[in-house]
């Protein structure tokens, strides 16, 4: 029973059902053509501009997204436009993260004499893959960070499974793989666990490493340096966080080296502004940005719009786990609940708050290694008469989560548009039940 609750076996099967999913979902047929939706389409639009037009002014806007490949989806101008110039109004991150799956892709099409224009299938299916290689790069991560913790394997297959099935990382890694969120996921568990190991073993080359990564993160969505809020939460304790700090300041030439790395990843922004614009910096989302003075916290976490509660229940029977962790170590509790209020205020003064068009609240998967903690402790601490109860509460929470999946996917649940009495009319309702009586 133990090997089949392994968690590198059961990470691994993760990965497999995320790629079956992935077949049968989208590659079949001509299902491959409406992957990549909106901003997906301008996260992907750097790599056939670089690779294969060397165009970074998007001259083939038209000829791809109108004409080609025109008629899968709302038409949707990524491009906004400085001095009379074309650019790409995303950031770059998403397509770097997603280049070498690209490349070899193109190489495939070359090699098969395909349509190597960047748009045609394998390119698609290559972004699939990409997405679900970041999903289990964040599992492993994370894995390994609740082995540091003492986590028995049973429970720490147990969060790895929560994680995907409990929440929004399904749609991203596989409805919707071309979005930034797999690969922040992915990026940002690892970013931790670099870190806790630069603390146990200060090596320079963990420092630049760290330099590189937070760049990384960065250049994908600049908001997401907030994952560095969460270094105390799994340093431990005060004496550990400070003692971190106050090291880094002393080996300063590998803190310089990981500063000037981080820029130079930046910086790879500012090189695509110059080329298309002539210009280093654009401010690419124009009249759109934080409003500080008017959060919406409880909205971003309760609403039904966009919950995070309500759309992954299984995160807030997860933070029950904090009760555990305080009684180890009231400064992890007092980090996590800090580091929660303020990545979720920042968060929720972005000016559109519920993000657009998408499924549950899509900006916090990069921090949910936040709830992996309180719910690798809840699973470990709870007595065993009350266990299974708590794991049959878990995967209920998970089947609803994976139904509710499959209702987004046919509008059953809109991207947008919902309220209250939309979301209990179709609640486990299922699609052609709940549009037969949809008054729309």
């Amino acid at each position: 029973m133990a090997r089949w609750l392994n968690p590198t076996f059961i990470i691994v099967l993760l990965g497999l059902l995320l790629l079956a999913m992935s077949n049968n979902i989208n590659w079949g047929g001509d299902h491959w053509r409406s992957v990549l939706q909106v901003d997906a389409r301008g996260y992907h639009a750097y790599l056939p501009a670089v690779f294969i037009h060397q165009d970074p002014n998007l001259g083939f806007f038209d000829a791809m997204e109108k004409d080609k490949y025109g008629g899968h989806g709302a038409l949707y101008d990524y491009r906004t436009w400085v001095n009379g110039r074309a650019v790409d109004k995303y950031f770059a991150g998403t397509a770097v993260c997603e280049a070498p799956f690209f490349l070899i892709a193109h190489a495939w099409t070359l090699l098969t004499a395909g349509d190597a224009d960047g748009y045609a299938k394998p390119y698609v299916i290559a972004i699939n893959i990409a997405a679900v290689a970041y999903v289990l790069l964040g599992l492993w991560a994370i894995d390994a960070l609740m082995r540091r913790e003492n986590i028995p394997g049973t429970w720490r297959s147990m969060v790895a499974v929560t994680l995907v099935l409990g929440t929004p990382m399904v749609y991203y890694a596989v409805v919707a793989p071309g979005m930034s969120h797999a690969y922040s996921f992915g990026l940002c568990a690892f970013f931790l666990l670099t870190v806790m190991r630069w603390i146990d073993e200060p090596g320079p080359w963990r420092m630049l490493l760290l330099g590189g990564l937070l760049g990384l993160i960065m250049l994908v969505r600049p908001v997401n340096a907030l994952i560095v809020l969460l270094v105390p939460v799994f340093a431990g304790d005060r004496s550990r966080t400070w003692g971190a700090f106050a090291r880094s300041l002393t080996q300063w030439p590998a803190l310089i080296g990981a500063v000037l790395i981080g820029f130079l990843v930046v910086g790879i922004q500012g090189v695509y502004y110059h080329a298309a614009t002539g210009s280093w910096w654009v401010d690419s989302y124009p009249e759109e940005g934080f409003h500080w003075s008017t959060p919406h916290m409880a909205d971003m976490l309760f609403s039904y719009k966009k919950g995070l509660f309500v759309y992954s229940p299984v995160l807030l029977l997860a933070t029950i786990g904090l009760y555990t962790l305080a009684k180890r170590s009231v400064f992890r509790a007092i980090a996590w609940g800090a580091s929660f209020l303020l990545i979720t205020y920042v968060l929720s003064c972005w000016w559109n708050w519920w993000y657009g068009g998408s499924f549950g609240q899509r900006v916090w998967l990069e921090y949910l290694p936040l709830f992996a903690l309180p719910l690798a402790h809840l699973l470990e601490r709870t007595a065993r008469k009350w266990r299974p109860f708590l794991v049959a509460g878990i995967g209920l929470l998970l089947i609803l989560c994976q139904f509710q999946i499959y209702q987004a996917r046919y509008y059953v649940i809109h991207w947008e548009d919902m309220d209250k009495a939309r979301y209990w009319d179709v609640f486990l309702k299922m699609p052609e039940e709940a549009l037969s009586t949809d008054p729309q």
